[in-house]
This record gives C-alpha cells, structure tokens and sequence, in this order.
C-alpha cells in the first residue's frame, strides 16, 4: 500500500495556490493507486515552533537518558519525523515567500532533521537514512522564476531532501502568479498533468 505524505506550508488554507496545485497531483497519485493513502501536515500548525535550547539538547541525549521532560519537548518532532518515515512519497507545496521557504516550512525541516534518526555522521560524510522515498515539490511564486537566481527556495528544498536520504525530488514549476494568476495555474497544472508517475505497490 502507497503512503502519501502532503505537506503544506501556505499560510493561505485553502485558497492556497500551492496547495490547490498538490492537491491536483495527490488526485492523480490516488487514482493510480486506489488503495494509497494520505496523511496531511500543516507546518502552520500551532505545535510546529522554531527550535528552542531544550529542543536540541533532548535531541542529543542518548535516548535511554533522556528525563520525561525532554521527551515531552521532542513530542512533536518524534510525530513529524514518524509521518516522514511511514510515506513512501511526500508532495511538499512550499510556496515562496521573500526568496525562500516560509519559516515555518523551516520549522518543519528542523523537527525531522535530526542526527541518528533521518541522518547519520560517518568517517565518509553524512549520510542519510530516509532512502526509498519519492519527493515532489510543488515551488510557487509570484514573480520569481523557478531555478532562477533569485531562488533560494528550490536548491533548500533539495539539499535538505536529499541530506535525509530523499534524493529522488521532482520539481513542480508553479511561478508567476503575481504577474498572471490564471496563465501561472493552467501551467502548474499542465505540470502537474505531464509528470509521469512512478510504479508503487
């Protein structure tokens, strides 16, 4: 069975552009695979916040040390990173604000990278431990082109992606919608439309 992780960080709900456009392509996900299902994670929700000393201290005491304290503090990232490790493909919208991703969207990232849980340091370099995962990413702006130098969003997305061992990431160009809002989501969703998906079980 598929597992679908959807993440959205707009702070727009559903008037979203960004999360329209993933919708349209967890639609498509489904039908090809009736029996998937599908976890949604607002990043804006109120238990996801910006790390905090406590945070990253728990998460560096060996598991067996850490008080009931510090496992209440990590409460939130262990959920997070939970909903990651059972997905088997994430549709991540991130829209842009300002040149990259909402801080919140940071935020999320924060709870799920963690060391000797998605990732590892080795003698060879980091490695990461969250393999066999499809990640796409639906990118959209107002003006700013997708790929372009002014983008600081999309290269985040997949390096953070890739350093928890998600290397397979498929863009989704969903830019302009500041200049031509209608023009900018008949050609996300001709994006959406032309993306081939995988073979999952």
């Amino acid at each position: 069975m598929t597992h679908i992780l959807h993440v959205n960080a707009s702070v727009n709900g559903e008037n979203s552009n960004s999360r329209q456009i993933a919708s349209k392509l967890i639609e498509r996900i489904v039908a090809a695979n009736p029996s998937a299902t599908v976890t949604d994670r607002d990043a804006n929700a109120a238990e996801i916040s910006a790390l905090t000393g406590e945070t990253v201290g728990a998460f560096y005491t060996p598991e067996e040390s850490r008080s009931d304290a510090q496992k209440s503090v990590i409460a939130v990232s262990d959920k997070m990173v939970a909903e990651v490790q059972a997905a088997d493909i994430l549709v991540i919208g991130a829209p842009m604000y300002n040149f990259s991703v909402p801080s919140t969207l940071k935020a999320w990232v924060d709870l799920i990278a963690r060391v000797g849980v998605t990732f590892q340091y080795t003698e060879n370099g980091p490695v990461g431990l969250l393999t066999g995962k499809k990640a796409y990413v639906v990118v959209a702006t107002g003006g700013v082109p997708v790929n372009s130098p002014a983008d600081f969003a999309t290269p985040y997305l997949k390096q953070v992606l890739g350093f928890i061992g998600i290397s397979d990431v498929e863009i989704i160009d969903a830019s302009g919608f500041a200049v031509n809002a209608e023009e900018a989501m008949e050609r996300a969703i001709a994006n959406v439309e032309a993306i081939e998906l995988p073979a999952v079980a």
